[in-house]
C-alpha cells in the first residue's frame, strides 16, 4: 500500500532538499519528540536561526517528517511501499535512505505513541437481561405486552459503569439482524483488507 502525499505536504517536505542529511536526521529526532511531548516552539525558534530561515519553514519541515513517519507507521507500510511512496517527492537516493531508515527505526515506538493516544472508550463487562410481560391490566382483560430489559455494565479506565436498556422483541430481532448483517460483511474482502491495513 502506497502513502497518498498531498501538495502541500510535499511542499513541507521540499525544504528538506536545501539542508544536509545532518539536519533532516535532527528534524526527524525532534518529530519524535513532538509526538511525545507536544510542540515547542523554542526548538524551532532555535533551529530556524542557525539555518537562517523562517520559524515556520521549520515547523513545516518538522511536521511534514511526522505525518510521513506517523502515516506510514499507522497503515504498517512495508520497506519497498515506503521507498515508493516517497519517490514521488524527488528526493536524491541518500535523502531517500534516511528518511526509510528513519522510519525502520523509529516503526514500533510510534506504533506504541500512537496506540495510547487513542481514546479510551468503555468496554464490555458484563449483560444482565430479563424479560417482562404484561397479560392484563386494569383497562384490558387479555393482552399480551413483552418487554425486554438489558443492563450492561461497562468498564473504563478501572471504572465500572451500568445502563438499563429496554426493548420491545420486535426491536431487538432488527438489532440482531442488523449485528448478524454487520458480521457478515466484515468477511468480505474488502473488510477484511481495511481491518488488515487498521492494525
Amino acid at each position: 500500500m502506497l502513502l497518498v502525499l498531498t501538495d502541500e505536504h510535499k511542499e513541507h517536505l521540499a525544504f528538506l532538499l536545501e539542508v544536509d542529511s545532518a539536519v533532516v536526521g535532527e528534524f526527524g529526532r525532534i518529530a519524535l519528540e513532538f509526538l511525545k511531548k507536544g510542540s515547542n516552539s523554542k526548538i524551532y525558534e532555535g533551529a530556524a536561526r542557525k539555518l537562517n530561515v523562517a520559524v515556520e519553514t521549520v515547523q513545516h519541515g518538522v511536521e511534514g517528517i511526522m505525518y510521513l513517519l506517523t502515516e506510514s507507521s499507522k497503515l504498517m507500510i512495508s520497506e519497498v511501499d515506503f521507498q515508493d511512496s516517497v519517490l514521488v517527492l524527488g528526493f536524491p537516493e541518500e535523502l531517500n535512505k534516511l528518511l526509510l531508515q528513519l522510519y525502520l527505526d523509529n516503526q514500533k515506538e510510534i506504533r506504541n505513541i500512537l496506540s495510547e493516544l487513542g481514546p479510551n472508550l468503555p468496554h464490555y463487562h458484563n449483560l444482565e437481561w430479563r424479560l417482562d410481560v404484561q397479560l392484563a391490566s386494569r383497562a384490558l382483560r387479555q393482552q399480551i405486552k413483552p418487554a425486554v430489559t438489558f443492563k450492561l455494565h461497562l468498564e473504563q479506565n478501572g471504572e465500572e459503569s451500568a445502563n438499563v436498556l429496554q426493548t420491545d422483541p420486535a426491536t431487538l430481532l432488527h438489532l440482531i439482524q442488523q449485528l448478524e448483517q454487520a458480521l457478515g460483511e466484515m468477511k468480505t474482502t474488502h473488510c477484511r483488507r481495511v481491518v488488515r491495513n487498521i492494525k
